[in-house]
């Protein structure tokens, strides 16, 4: 909301030292949010007059249109005789008015004028437009025309009102009455303890029967609807200069007389207001619900499709235009440039429901200054007032005569009643206010308030926000200052700390951090197309999603069953941002949808929900477990003065994984597998053994090439997913620190020769059970594969086994006793054969 300061005077008697600076200040203590002041007309200076044009030239052999131009500016020039000027605009004519700017002043911008030869001529200054006076565009797109009567000479800076300063104020979704300048020289009022001339304090007629009818068939929408008749109107006055100064600085453009004062009116009041054509309306003026799929043409020419749920203003042909919102282009006021003029208009000043006129122009995605207006709260008490100030102004400036017809329709409604404790406020501010402040500052904002130590305030029709006494309590901590209340820590109720499972998640972040993973949370949004690229089997369980009604991209309407193509879709992003060494992984939850659909019941407001009706609602719900993932691409150790470097590949996926287990106190088991979008033969399968026996809990690996490529990755990209809910239950609840033994350790290194389908895991699965509790460890450090030394289809591992005691010192026969156990049990169970 744009204030002109001096339109602010108008009803607050500001002293006269106050700048616009000052005044922000103010209201910026008072709780508006003041975010610019605009010097108007701050680098201007004169001579800057008004002229007459005398003659005009036209001048030849140029590429564009060139006048040469005589134009009396009185005395202005110092010397009485006519100033010779150069301009290319074409719209005026021979004896028009004009603002002339003279050789020596200085426009905005800091753009000096001196008499130039121009197109062979020499211009002593120039015709102005209102662009180039900073003053904006005024709908001629071109030179100033001012009105006949205007005199020659006269001080154009004063007449134009060129010098001001402008408040630039965000007013919030609260506070609709400061969308007007009656609402912010209200605050202004309160903040420098001045009296208010509320505009808004008129003589106003009684409504009578002999007013325009008016129909109201929806009083919900519309609760209160106000018409007045103007007629005679001149259909060539124009508006004057000082109200299209007033409509320009506040950020709007004059149009026409009729709908400049309409505009008008709502700037000062707050209360949107129309103006029909008389001569256009047939029959009466109703107010209801649009039918599904009619049709109605605004203003702005667009043909709209209504909605069952539109508010629309009719008359006996249908809706003639979108209440609260725009009108239609079928009652439109006439300018006389266009045709012979509209003579007789009717005006409306109606107060409609905020969420109809809220839904109605988000639905037809046009946002106006009525229904900005509307959406936030209107005055519905100023609408015969707004009425009435708009009939006065069409009679003084377009000599129209006001019928002496008034029309109201109102729905009976009372005002607003809180019950207040006159200590409230100090309990929210922790501020010792008083009865005696509260009651003043709450009389200052317009409420009316009885009672004692229990208050009962009737909060003014202006302010519809103020539903609660939390609200009144605002009111007083706002205007007694936000700077004044005092900085207390608050102290939190003790709790119990993070949860088993909270923990479990920090320990896995910190760990994959630690071991050189950045984290990438990613939206749980996914397309479906996604799985395809990712090679799941049509039968696959991570298929099944929970579609969402209402997605926020409709090119994602799914909740993800697995991480990894948010992740894999961040991976792609920062390799093609020139990130090639990419170490990404992500804890979230993912969403599975349960073989039993149900309908989640609406929870009551009017209470707390039980402990039954919200576990009810939890079972509608999707399953949502924890999952786990990494990817990686591109150099896993980076090369340098130290060595060669590496790439990630699918080894590195596995200790990832292994990393995990280890924060959640899991045995995993690694082993190879096969699964949608990893390469099998480069694929390990993720298993827990619990209660029920062994899980299958995620996969890790090298991602097939198939998949890089429907995907866009790098080559030989490589992932891991995890179920970190499932790893939680298969591991124990605390960890134990493993036990420091001082003795030494005793190593013993076995090579073992088995076929090569025997998965390594299960010879060290063999060998860690055979080798008892003396077993502190087991590596498995080489891996050798040659047919001629081997035998066909057979390989060798090379395990390091550590033996520890923790009471003794191992002797050599105790330790090779422990590894012949292992090896005797790895041979039973997998067909291991020592080497050599």
């Amino acid at each position: 909301m744009r204030v002109p300061l001096s339109w602010l005077r108008e009803y607050v008697d500001l002293p006269a030292t106050e700048t616009g600076r000052d005044v922000q200040a103010k209201l910026v203590s008072a709780g508006l949010e003041v975010e610019t002041v605009e010097h108007l007309g701050a680098d201007l200076k004169g001579p800057l007059v008004v002229g007459q044009v005398l003659t005009i030239e036209e001048l030849e052999g140029f590429k564009k249109p060139i006048r040469f131009c005589t134009v009396d500016v009185g005395q202005a020039n110092g010397t009485g005789e006519p100033q010779e000027i150069v301009c290319g605009a074409r719209n005026f004519a021979v004896g028009d008015k004009v603002v002339v700017v003279l050789p020596g002043a200085t426009l905005p911008g800091g753009f000096s004028i001196s008499a130039r030869k121009t197109y062979g001529k020499t211009s002593h200054g120039m015709i102005c437009s209102g662009d180039e006076l900073g003053m904006g565009d005024d709908g001629s797109h071109g030179i100033i025309v001012l009105p006949p009567e205007t005199e020659v000479g006269k001080d154009a800076i004063e007449l134009l009102e060129l010098v001001d300063e402008v408040l630039d104020i965000a007013v919030t979704a609260n506070r609709g009455d400061c969308l007007s300048i009656r609402g912010v020289a209200r605050e202004a009022a309160i903040a420098y303890g001045l009296p208010l001339s509320d505009p808004a304090l008129l003589d106003v007629p009684a409504p009578n029967a002999f007013g325009y009818p008016v129909r109201v068939s929806d009083p919900m929408g519309c609760d209160r609807f106000t018409a007045r008749t103007v007629t005679g109107l001149s259909p060539e006055a124009r508006s004057p200069i000082w109200l299209q100064r007033r409509l320009q600085k506040v950020g709007m453009r004059p149009i026409s007389l009729a709908v400049d004062v309409t505009n008008y009116v709502m700037m000062e009041l707050g209360q949107p207001l129309h103006a029909y054509d008389r001569g256009l309306v047939q029959g009466t003026i109703g107010v209801r619900r649009a039918e599904e799929g009619e049709k109605i043409v605004t203003l702005d020419g667009t043909t709209r499709t209504l909605h069952a749920e539109d508010l629309v203003i009719v008359d006996d042909r249908g809706p003639i235009g979108l209440a609260g919102v725009m009108g239609g282009a079928n009652t439109e006021i006439a300018d006389h440039q266009e045709s012979e003029g509209t003579t007789d208009v009717v005006i409306e000043a109606a107060h409609f429901d905020a969420v109809s006129i809220a839904r109605t122009a988000r639905r037809h995605k046009l946002s106006s200054e009525a229904s900005r207006r509307f959406e936030r709260g209107v005055d519905p008490q100023a609408a015969s007032a707004a009425a009435q100030r708009t009939v006065d102004l069409l009679v003084l400036l377009a000599g129209g005569t006001a019928e002496a017809g008034v029309t109201e329709v109102i729905a009976p409604s009372g005002p607003h009643t809180i019950t207040l404790p006159a200590d409230h406020p100090d309990k929210v501010a922790g501020v010792e206010y008083g009865r005696e402040i509260v009651v003043r500052r709450l009389q200052e904002v317009g409420c009316d308030v009885y009672g004692q130590d229990e208050l009962i305030v009737t909060v003014p029709s202006w302010r519809p926000d103020l539903r609660r006494p939390n609200d009144l309590a605002e009111e007083v901590i706002r205007l007694e200052g936000y700077e004044n209340l005092p900085s207390t820590l608050p102290r939190p109720p003790a709790g119990r700390g993070l949860t088993h499972r909270q923990r479990l998640h920090r320990r896995v972040g910190r760990a994959l951090a630690g071991s050189g993973y950045v984290e990438a949370p990613n939206y749980p949004f996914v397309n479906e197309q996604v799985f395809d690229q990712l090679g799941l089997a049509a039968d696959d369980p991570a298929r099944r999603v929970v579609k969402l009604v209402n997605p926020l991209n409709d090119e994602e309407p799914a909740l993800r069953t697995t991480l990894l193509p948010g992740l894999l879709a961040a991976l792609r992003r920062n390799d093609g941002r020139g990130s090639h060494d990419l170490a990404l992984f992500e804890t979230g939850l993912v969403f599975q949808p349960r073989e039993e659909q149900r309908v989640a019941a609406a929870l009551p407001v009017d209470r707390r929900p039980t402990v039954e009706e919200i576990a009810e609602l939890n079972a509608a719900l999707p399953e949502q477990p924890r999952h786990v993932a990494v990817v990686l691409a591109g150099a896993r150790e980076q090369a340098g003065w130290w060595g060669k470097g590496r790439p990630a590949d699918w080894a590195d996926a596995v200790e990832a994984a292994r990393t995990v287990a280890r924060e959640a106190g899991a045995e995993l088991v690694v082993r190879g597998g096969q699964y949608g979008p990893w390469h099998p033969g480069r694929c390990a399968e993720l298993v827990v053994t619990g209660e029920g026996g062994e899980r299958i809990v995620g996969h890790a690996g090298e991602l097939h090439p198939r998949v890089l490529k429907a995907l866009g990755l790098p080559a030989r990209t490589s992932a891991m997913e995890l179920d970190l809910d499932a790893l939680e239950l298969a591991g124990t609840a605390t960890l134990q620190a493993p036990s420091i033994s001082t003795f030494p350790v005793a190593t013993q290194d076995v090579a073992l020769v088995v076929p090569r389908d025997v998965p390594s895991a299960e010879v060290e699965a063999a060998l860690r059970e055979g080798a008892g509790e003396l077993l502190e460890a087991i590596r498995l450090f080489d891996v050798y594969e040659n047919d001629e030394q081997l035998g066909e289809g057979r390989k060798s591992l090379a395990y390091a086994l550590r033996f520890r005691a923790a009471d003794r010192t191992l002797t050599v026969d105790e330790a090779s006793a422990a590894r012949d156990t292992a090896v005797a049990l790895a041979g039973e169970r997998t067909g291991a054969v020592l080497r050599g």
